[in-house]
């Protein structure tokens, strides 16, 4: 399986949270971040979906922060060109997990977001679509879940302890759905354009 997509990014974005009292890494849509030291990863979620990685044997761990493509061209299923940035989404964070030492078959994962936010969407679908698919995919790998928070209607913020595997959640209120649903249309809309023009292709 290969890939050529540029909207997967390593996170870069680093802050110290006031809450914690420690340093953080921010990952943003389309970003991921694994690592093998102590690290604090925090996320914000609507429609997106985040995937929390460990090892527990190795503590290697990371995250990952996606959004399905818009595919007019698409029914269902998992070789569909929007589920083809969701496995490229996964598979990157798990090989980068990967080469820092992390074994796959010992991979536990938590899953969160997929809140329907997005604004004219019939159903508001899209966060399920996010949801299903990463069920689907973890299902697929025979990676276990151990916890998720998905779906609803409230925007989510995550915050991932690497060397415990503890994930805490804070539901946002209405005041930060604005925002988040502006960060996240534009995205939707940039990878969107990049898959009609065939910037993933799957071997």
């Amino acid at each position: 399986m290969s890939f050529d997509f540029d909207n997967v990014h390593v996170a870069t974005h680093q802050f110290y949270d006031s809450n914690f009292h420690e340093n953080a890494i921010k990952v943003l849509p389309g970003e991921y971040y694994a690592t093998k030291e102590r690290k604090l990863i925090v996320t914000v979620l609507g429609s997106c979906v985040s995937v929390c990685l460990r090892d527990p044997i190795s503590g290697i761990g990371g995250m990952n922060h996606f959004l399905l493509p818009q595919d007019e061209r698409e029914s269902s299923g998992i070789l569909t060109a929007s589920a083809r940035y969701g496995v490229y989404a996964m598979e990157i964070l798990i090989n980068h997990l990967m080469k820092l030492g992390a074994r796959k078959e010992y991979l536990q994962a938590k899953i969160f977001g997929g809140a329907n936010v997005l604004p004219g969407m019939p159903n508001s679908t899209v966060g399920d679509k996010n949801s299903d698919f990463v069920r689907m995919y973890l299902s697929k790998e025979h990676i276990e879940v151990y916890s998720s928070d998905l779906q609803g209607a409230q925007p989510r913020k995550v915050f991932f302890f690497t060397d415990t595997g503890k994930v805490m959640i804070k539901k946002l209120k209405s005041a930060h759905i604005a925002p988040l649903v502006n960060r996240e249309s534009v995205y939707q809309t940039d990878i969107s354009e990049h898959t009609k023009t065939g910037d993933i292709d799957l071997f």
